[in-house]
């Protein structure tokens, strides 16, 4: 799998869409292009590489119209690259970059004829992908994603800066300081809220928690960066909770019991003397935390307003690499569903280095200790 999604992810940056210019005709029963004729063609008519012309003859209501149209090879201006005859000038169309579509009307309203000339995208700028501030896949078949990764990085930020202290001190107050059958019913609810499918929470903040950072922000939508990260770190509580507490009730009475003989109050043996014992499962609870903050979809998309904007202030409207992912895979084709196979990667690239940084702080520690 990891191998399919890297070439489809790589693709756009070494290849061009294809190798030469393709024709799409619509409601045109039969067109014939460069003395070829195509009968009812519904698919990609190819063009040889190196044509500079193309000669489309075909019937409009009954009159037989021909089109010579001129192709201007090394042309790095899209809407240049291709003349039509002065003539047909106002039919022509640029519904997207590279795109080219001239319309005849139809025997009925609403059934015009056209013919659509798709060129040949290059090799996308990986630098430009990277750093680019505008995503317009569709019409400018722009794909910068950096406001996305800026969105991602700092809901998974706020997040983490809430939940992980909030998390922890709930796990060492359970697991240290609550009777047992009271932290027992505790732990049933965390366990409980774990498996909370994500729409849930989506839709507990579309409902809850939007319409609050509306009001307390003054702003036209509660939709917002703050949203998204109220919801996130929210939803990474059960994990961390749940692991920490394993981690600590994992660890040895007797160390509990050493750290009261030589006269160590039960708070400061849970944080000087049991908290660092159970250091690896908790570091392991809280990068499964991040990574289900970075990773998530649904809740993000229902709370953040899906703007591809940078993020300057909490009340910001903000799309995360997840929610582009989820938003546009069902309608994206040619280069923009391969640019979305690319964010995959990136997305994986961003939680392995997490998780590498966070592996590597855990060696450092248990070396310092």
């Amino acid at each position: 799998m990891l191998f399919f999604l890297f070439i489809q992810g790589v693709e756009p940056f070494v290849r061009p869409t294809s190798d030469s210019i393709r024709i799409v005709v619509q409601n045109i029963d039969s067109v014939t292009i460069n003395g070829v004729t195509w009968e009812n063609q519904t698919r990609f008519i190819p063009v040889y590489k190196d044509t500079q012309e193309l000669i489309i003859s075909f019937k409009n209501r009954g009159t037989d119209i021909t089109l010579p149209i001129q192709i201007v090879p090394d042309n790095d201006d899209p809407e240049h690259a291709i003349v039509f005859p002065t003539e047909y000038a106002s039919a022509v169309s640029y519904p997207e970059a590279y795109t080219h579509t001239i319309t005849f009307p139809g025997m009925v309203t609403g059934l015009e004829q056209t013919i659509t000339i798709l060129q040949a995208e290059p090799p996308y700028p990986f630098t430009a992908f990277l750093s680019g501030l505008e995503w317009r896949p569709t019409h400018l078949k722009l794909y910068g994603i950096l406001t996305m990764i800026l969105a991602t990085i700092v809901s998974t930020i706020g997040a983490v800066l809430i939940g992980v202290p909030l998390a922890l001190l709930s796990a060492v107050l359970i697991a240290e300081f609550l009777p047992k059958r009271l932290g027992g019913i505790i732990r049933s609810a965390i366990d409980l809220l774990a498996g909370i499918p994500s729409v849930v929470y989506g839709f507990f903040g579309l409902m809850m928690v939007v319409p609050l950072v509306q009001r307390l922000f003054n702003s036209a939508s509660g939709s917002s960066l703050f949203a998204a990260i109220f919801i996130l770190a929210i939803m990474v509580l059960p994990t961390i909770i749940a692991i920490t507490m394993t981690s600590l009730q994992a660890v040895p009475s007797m160390y509990r019991e050493a750290s009261l003989a030589v006269g160590a109050s039960k708070m400061q043996t849970a944080w000087h003397v049991v908290f660092p014992a159970a250091r690896s499962g908790i570091l392991a609870g809280i990068i499964l935390g991040v990574s289900r903050a970075i990773g998530e979809t649904m809740a993000v998309i229902l709370v953040a307003g899906n703007s591809p904007q940078i993020p300057r202030a909490l009340s910001d409207s903000v799309r995360t690499l997840t929610a582009t992912i989820a938003l546009e895979m069902g309608y994206a084709q040619g280069r923009h569903s391969q640019i979305l196979f690319s964010i995959g990667i990136v997305l994986f690239v961003m939680i392995l280095t997490l998780n590498t940084i966070i592996l590597r702080l855990k060696k450092h520690l248990s070396e310092a200790a």
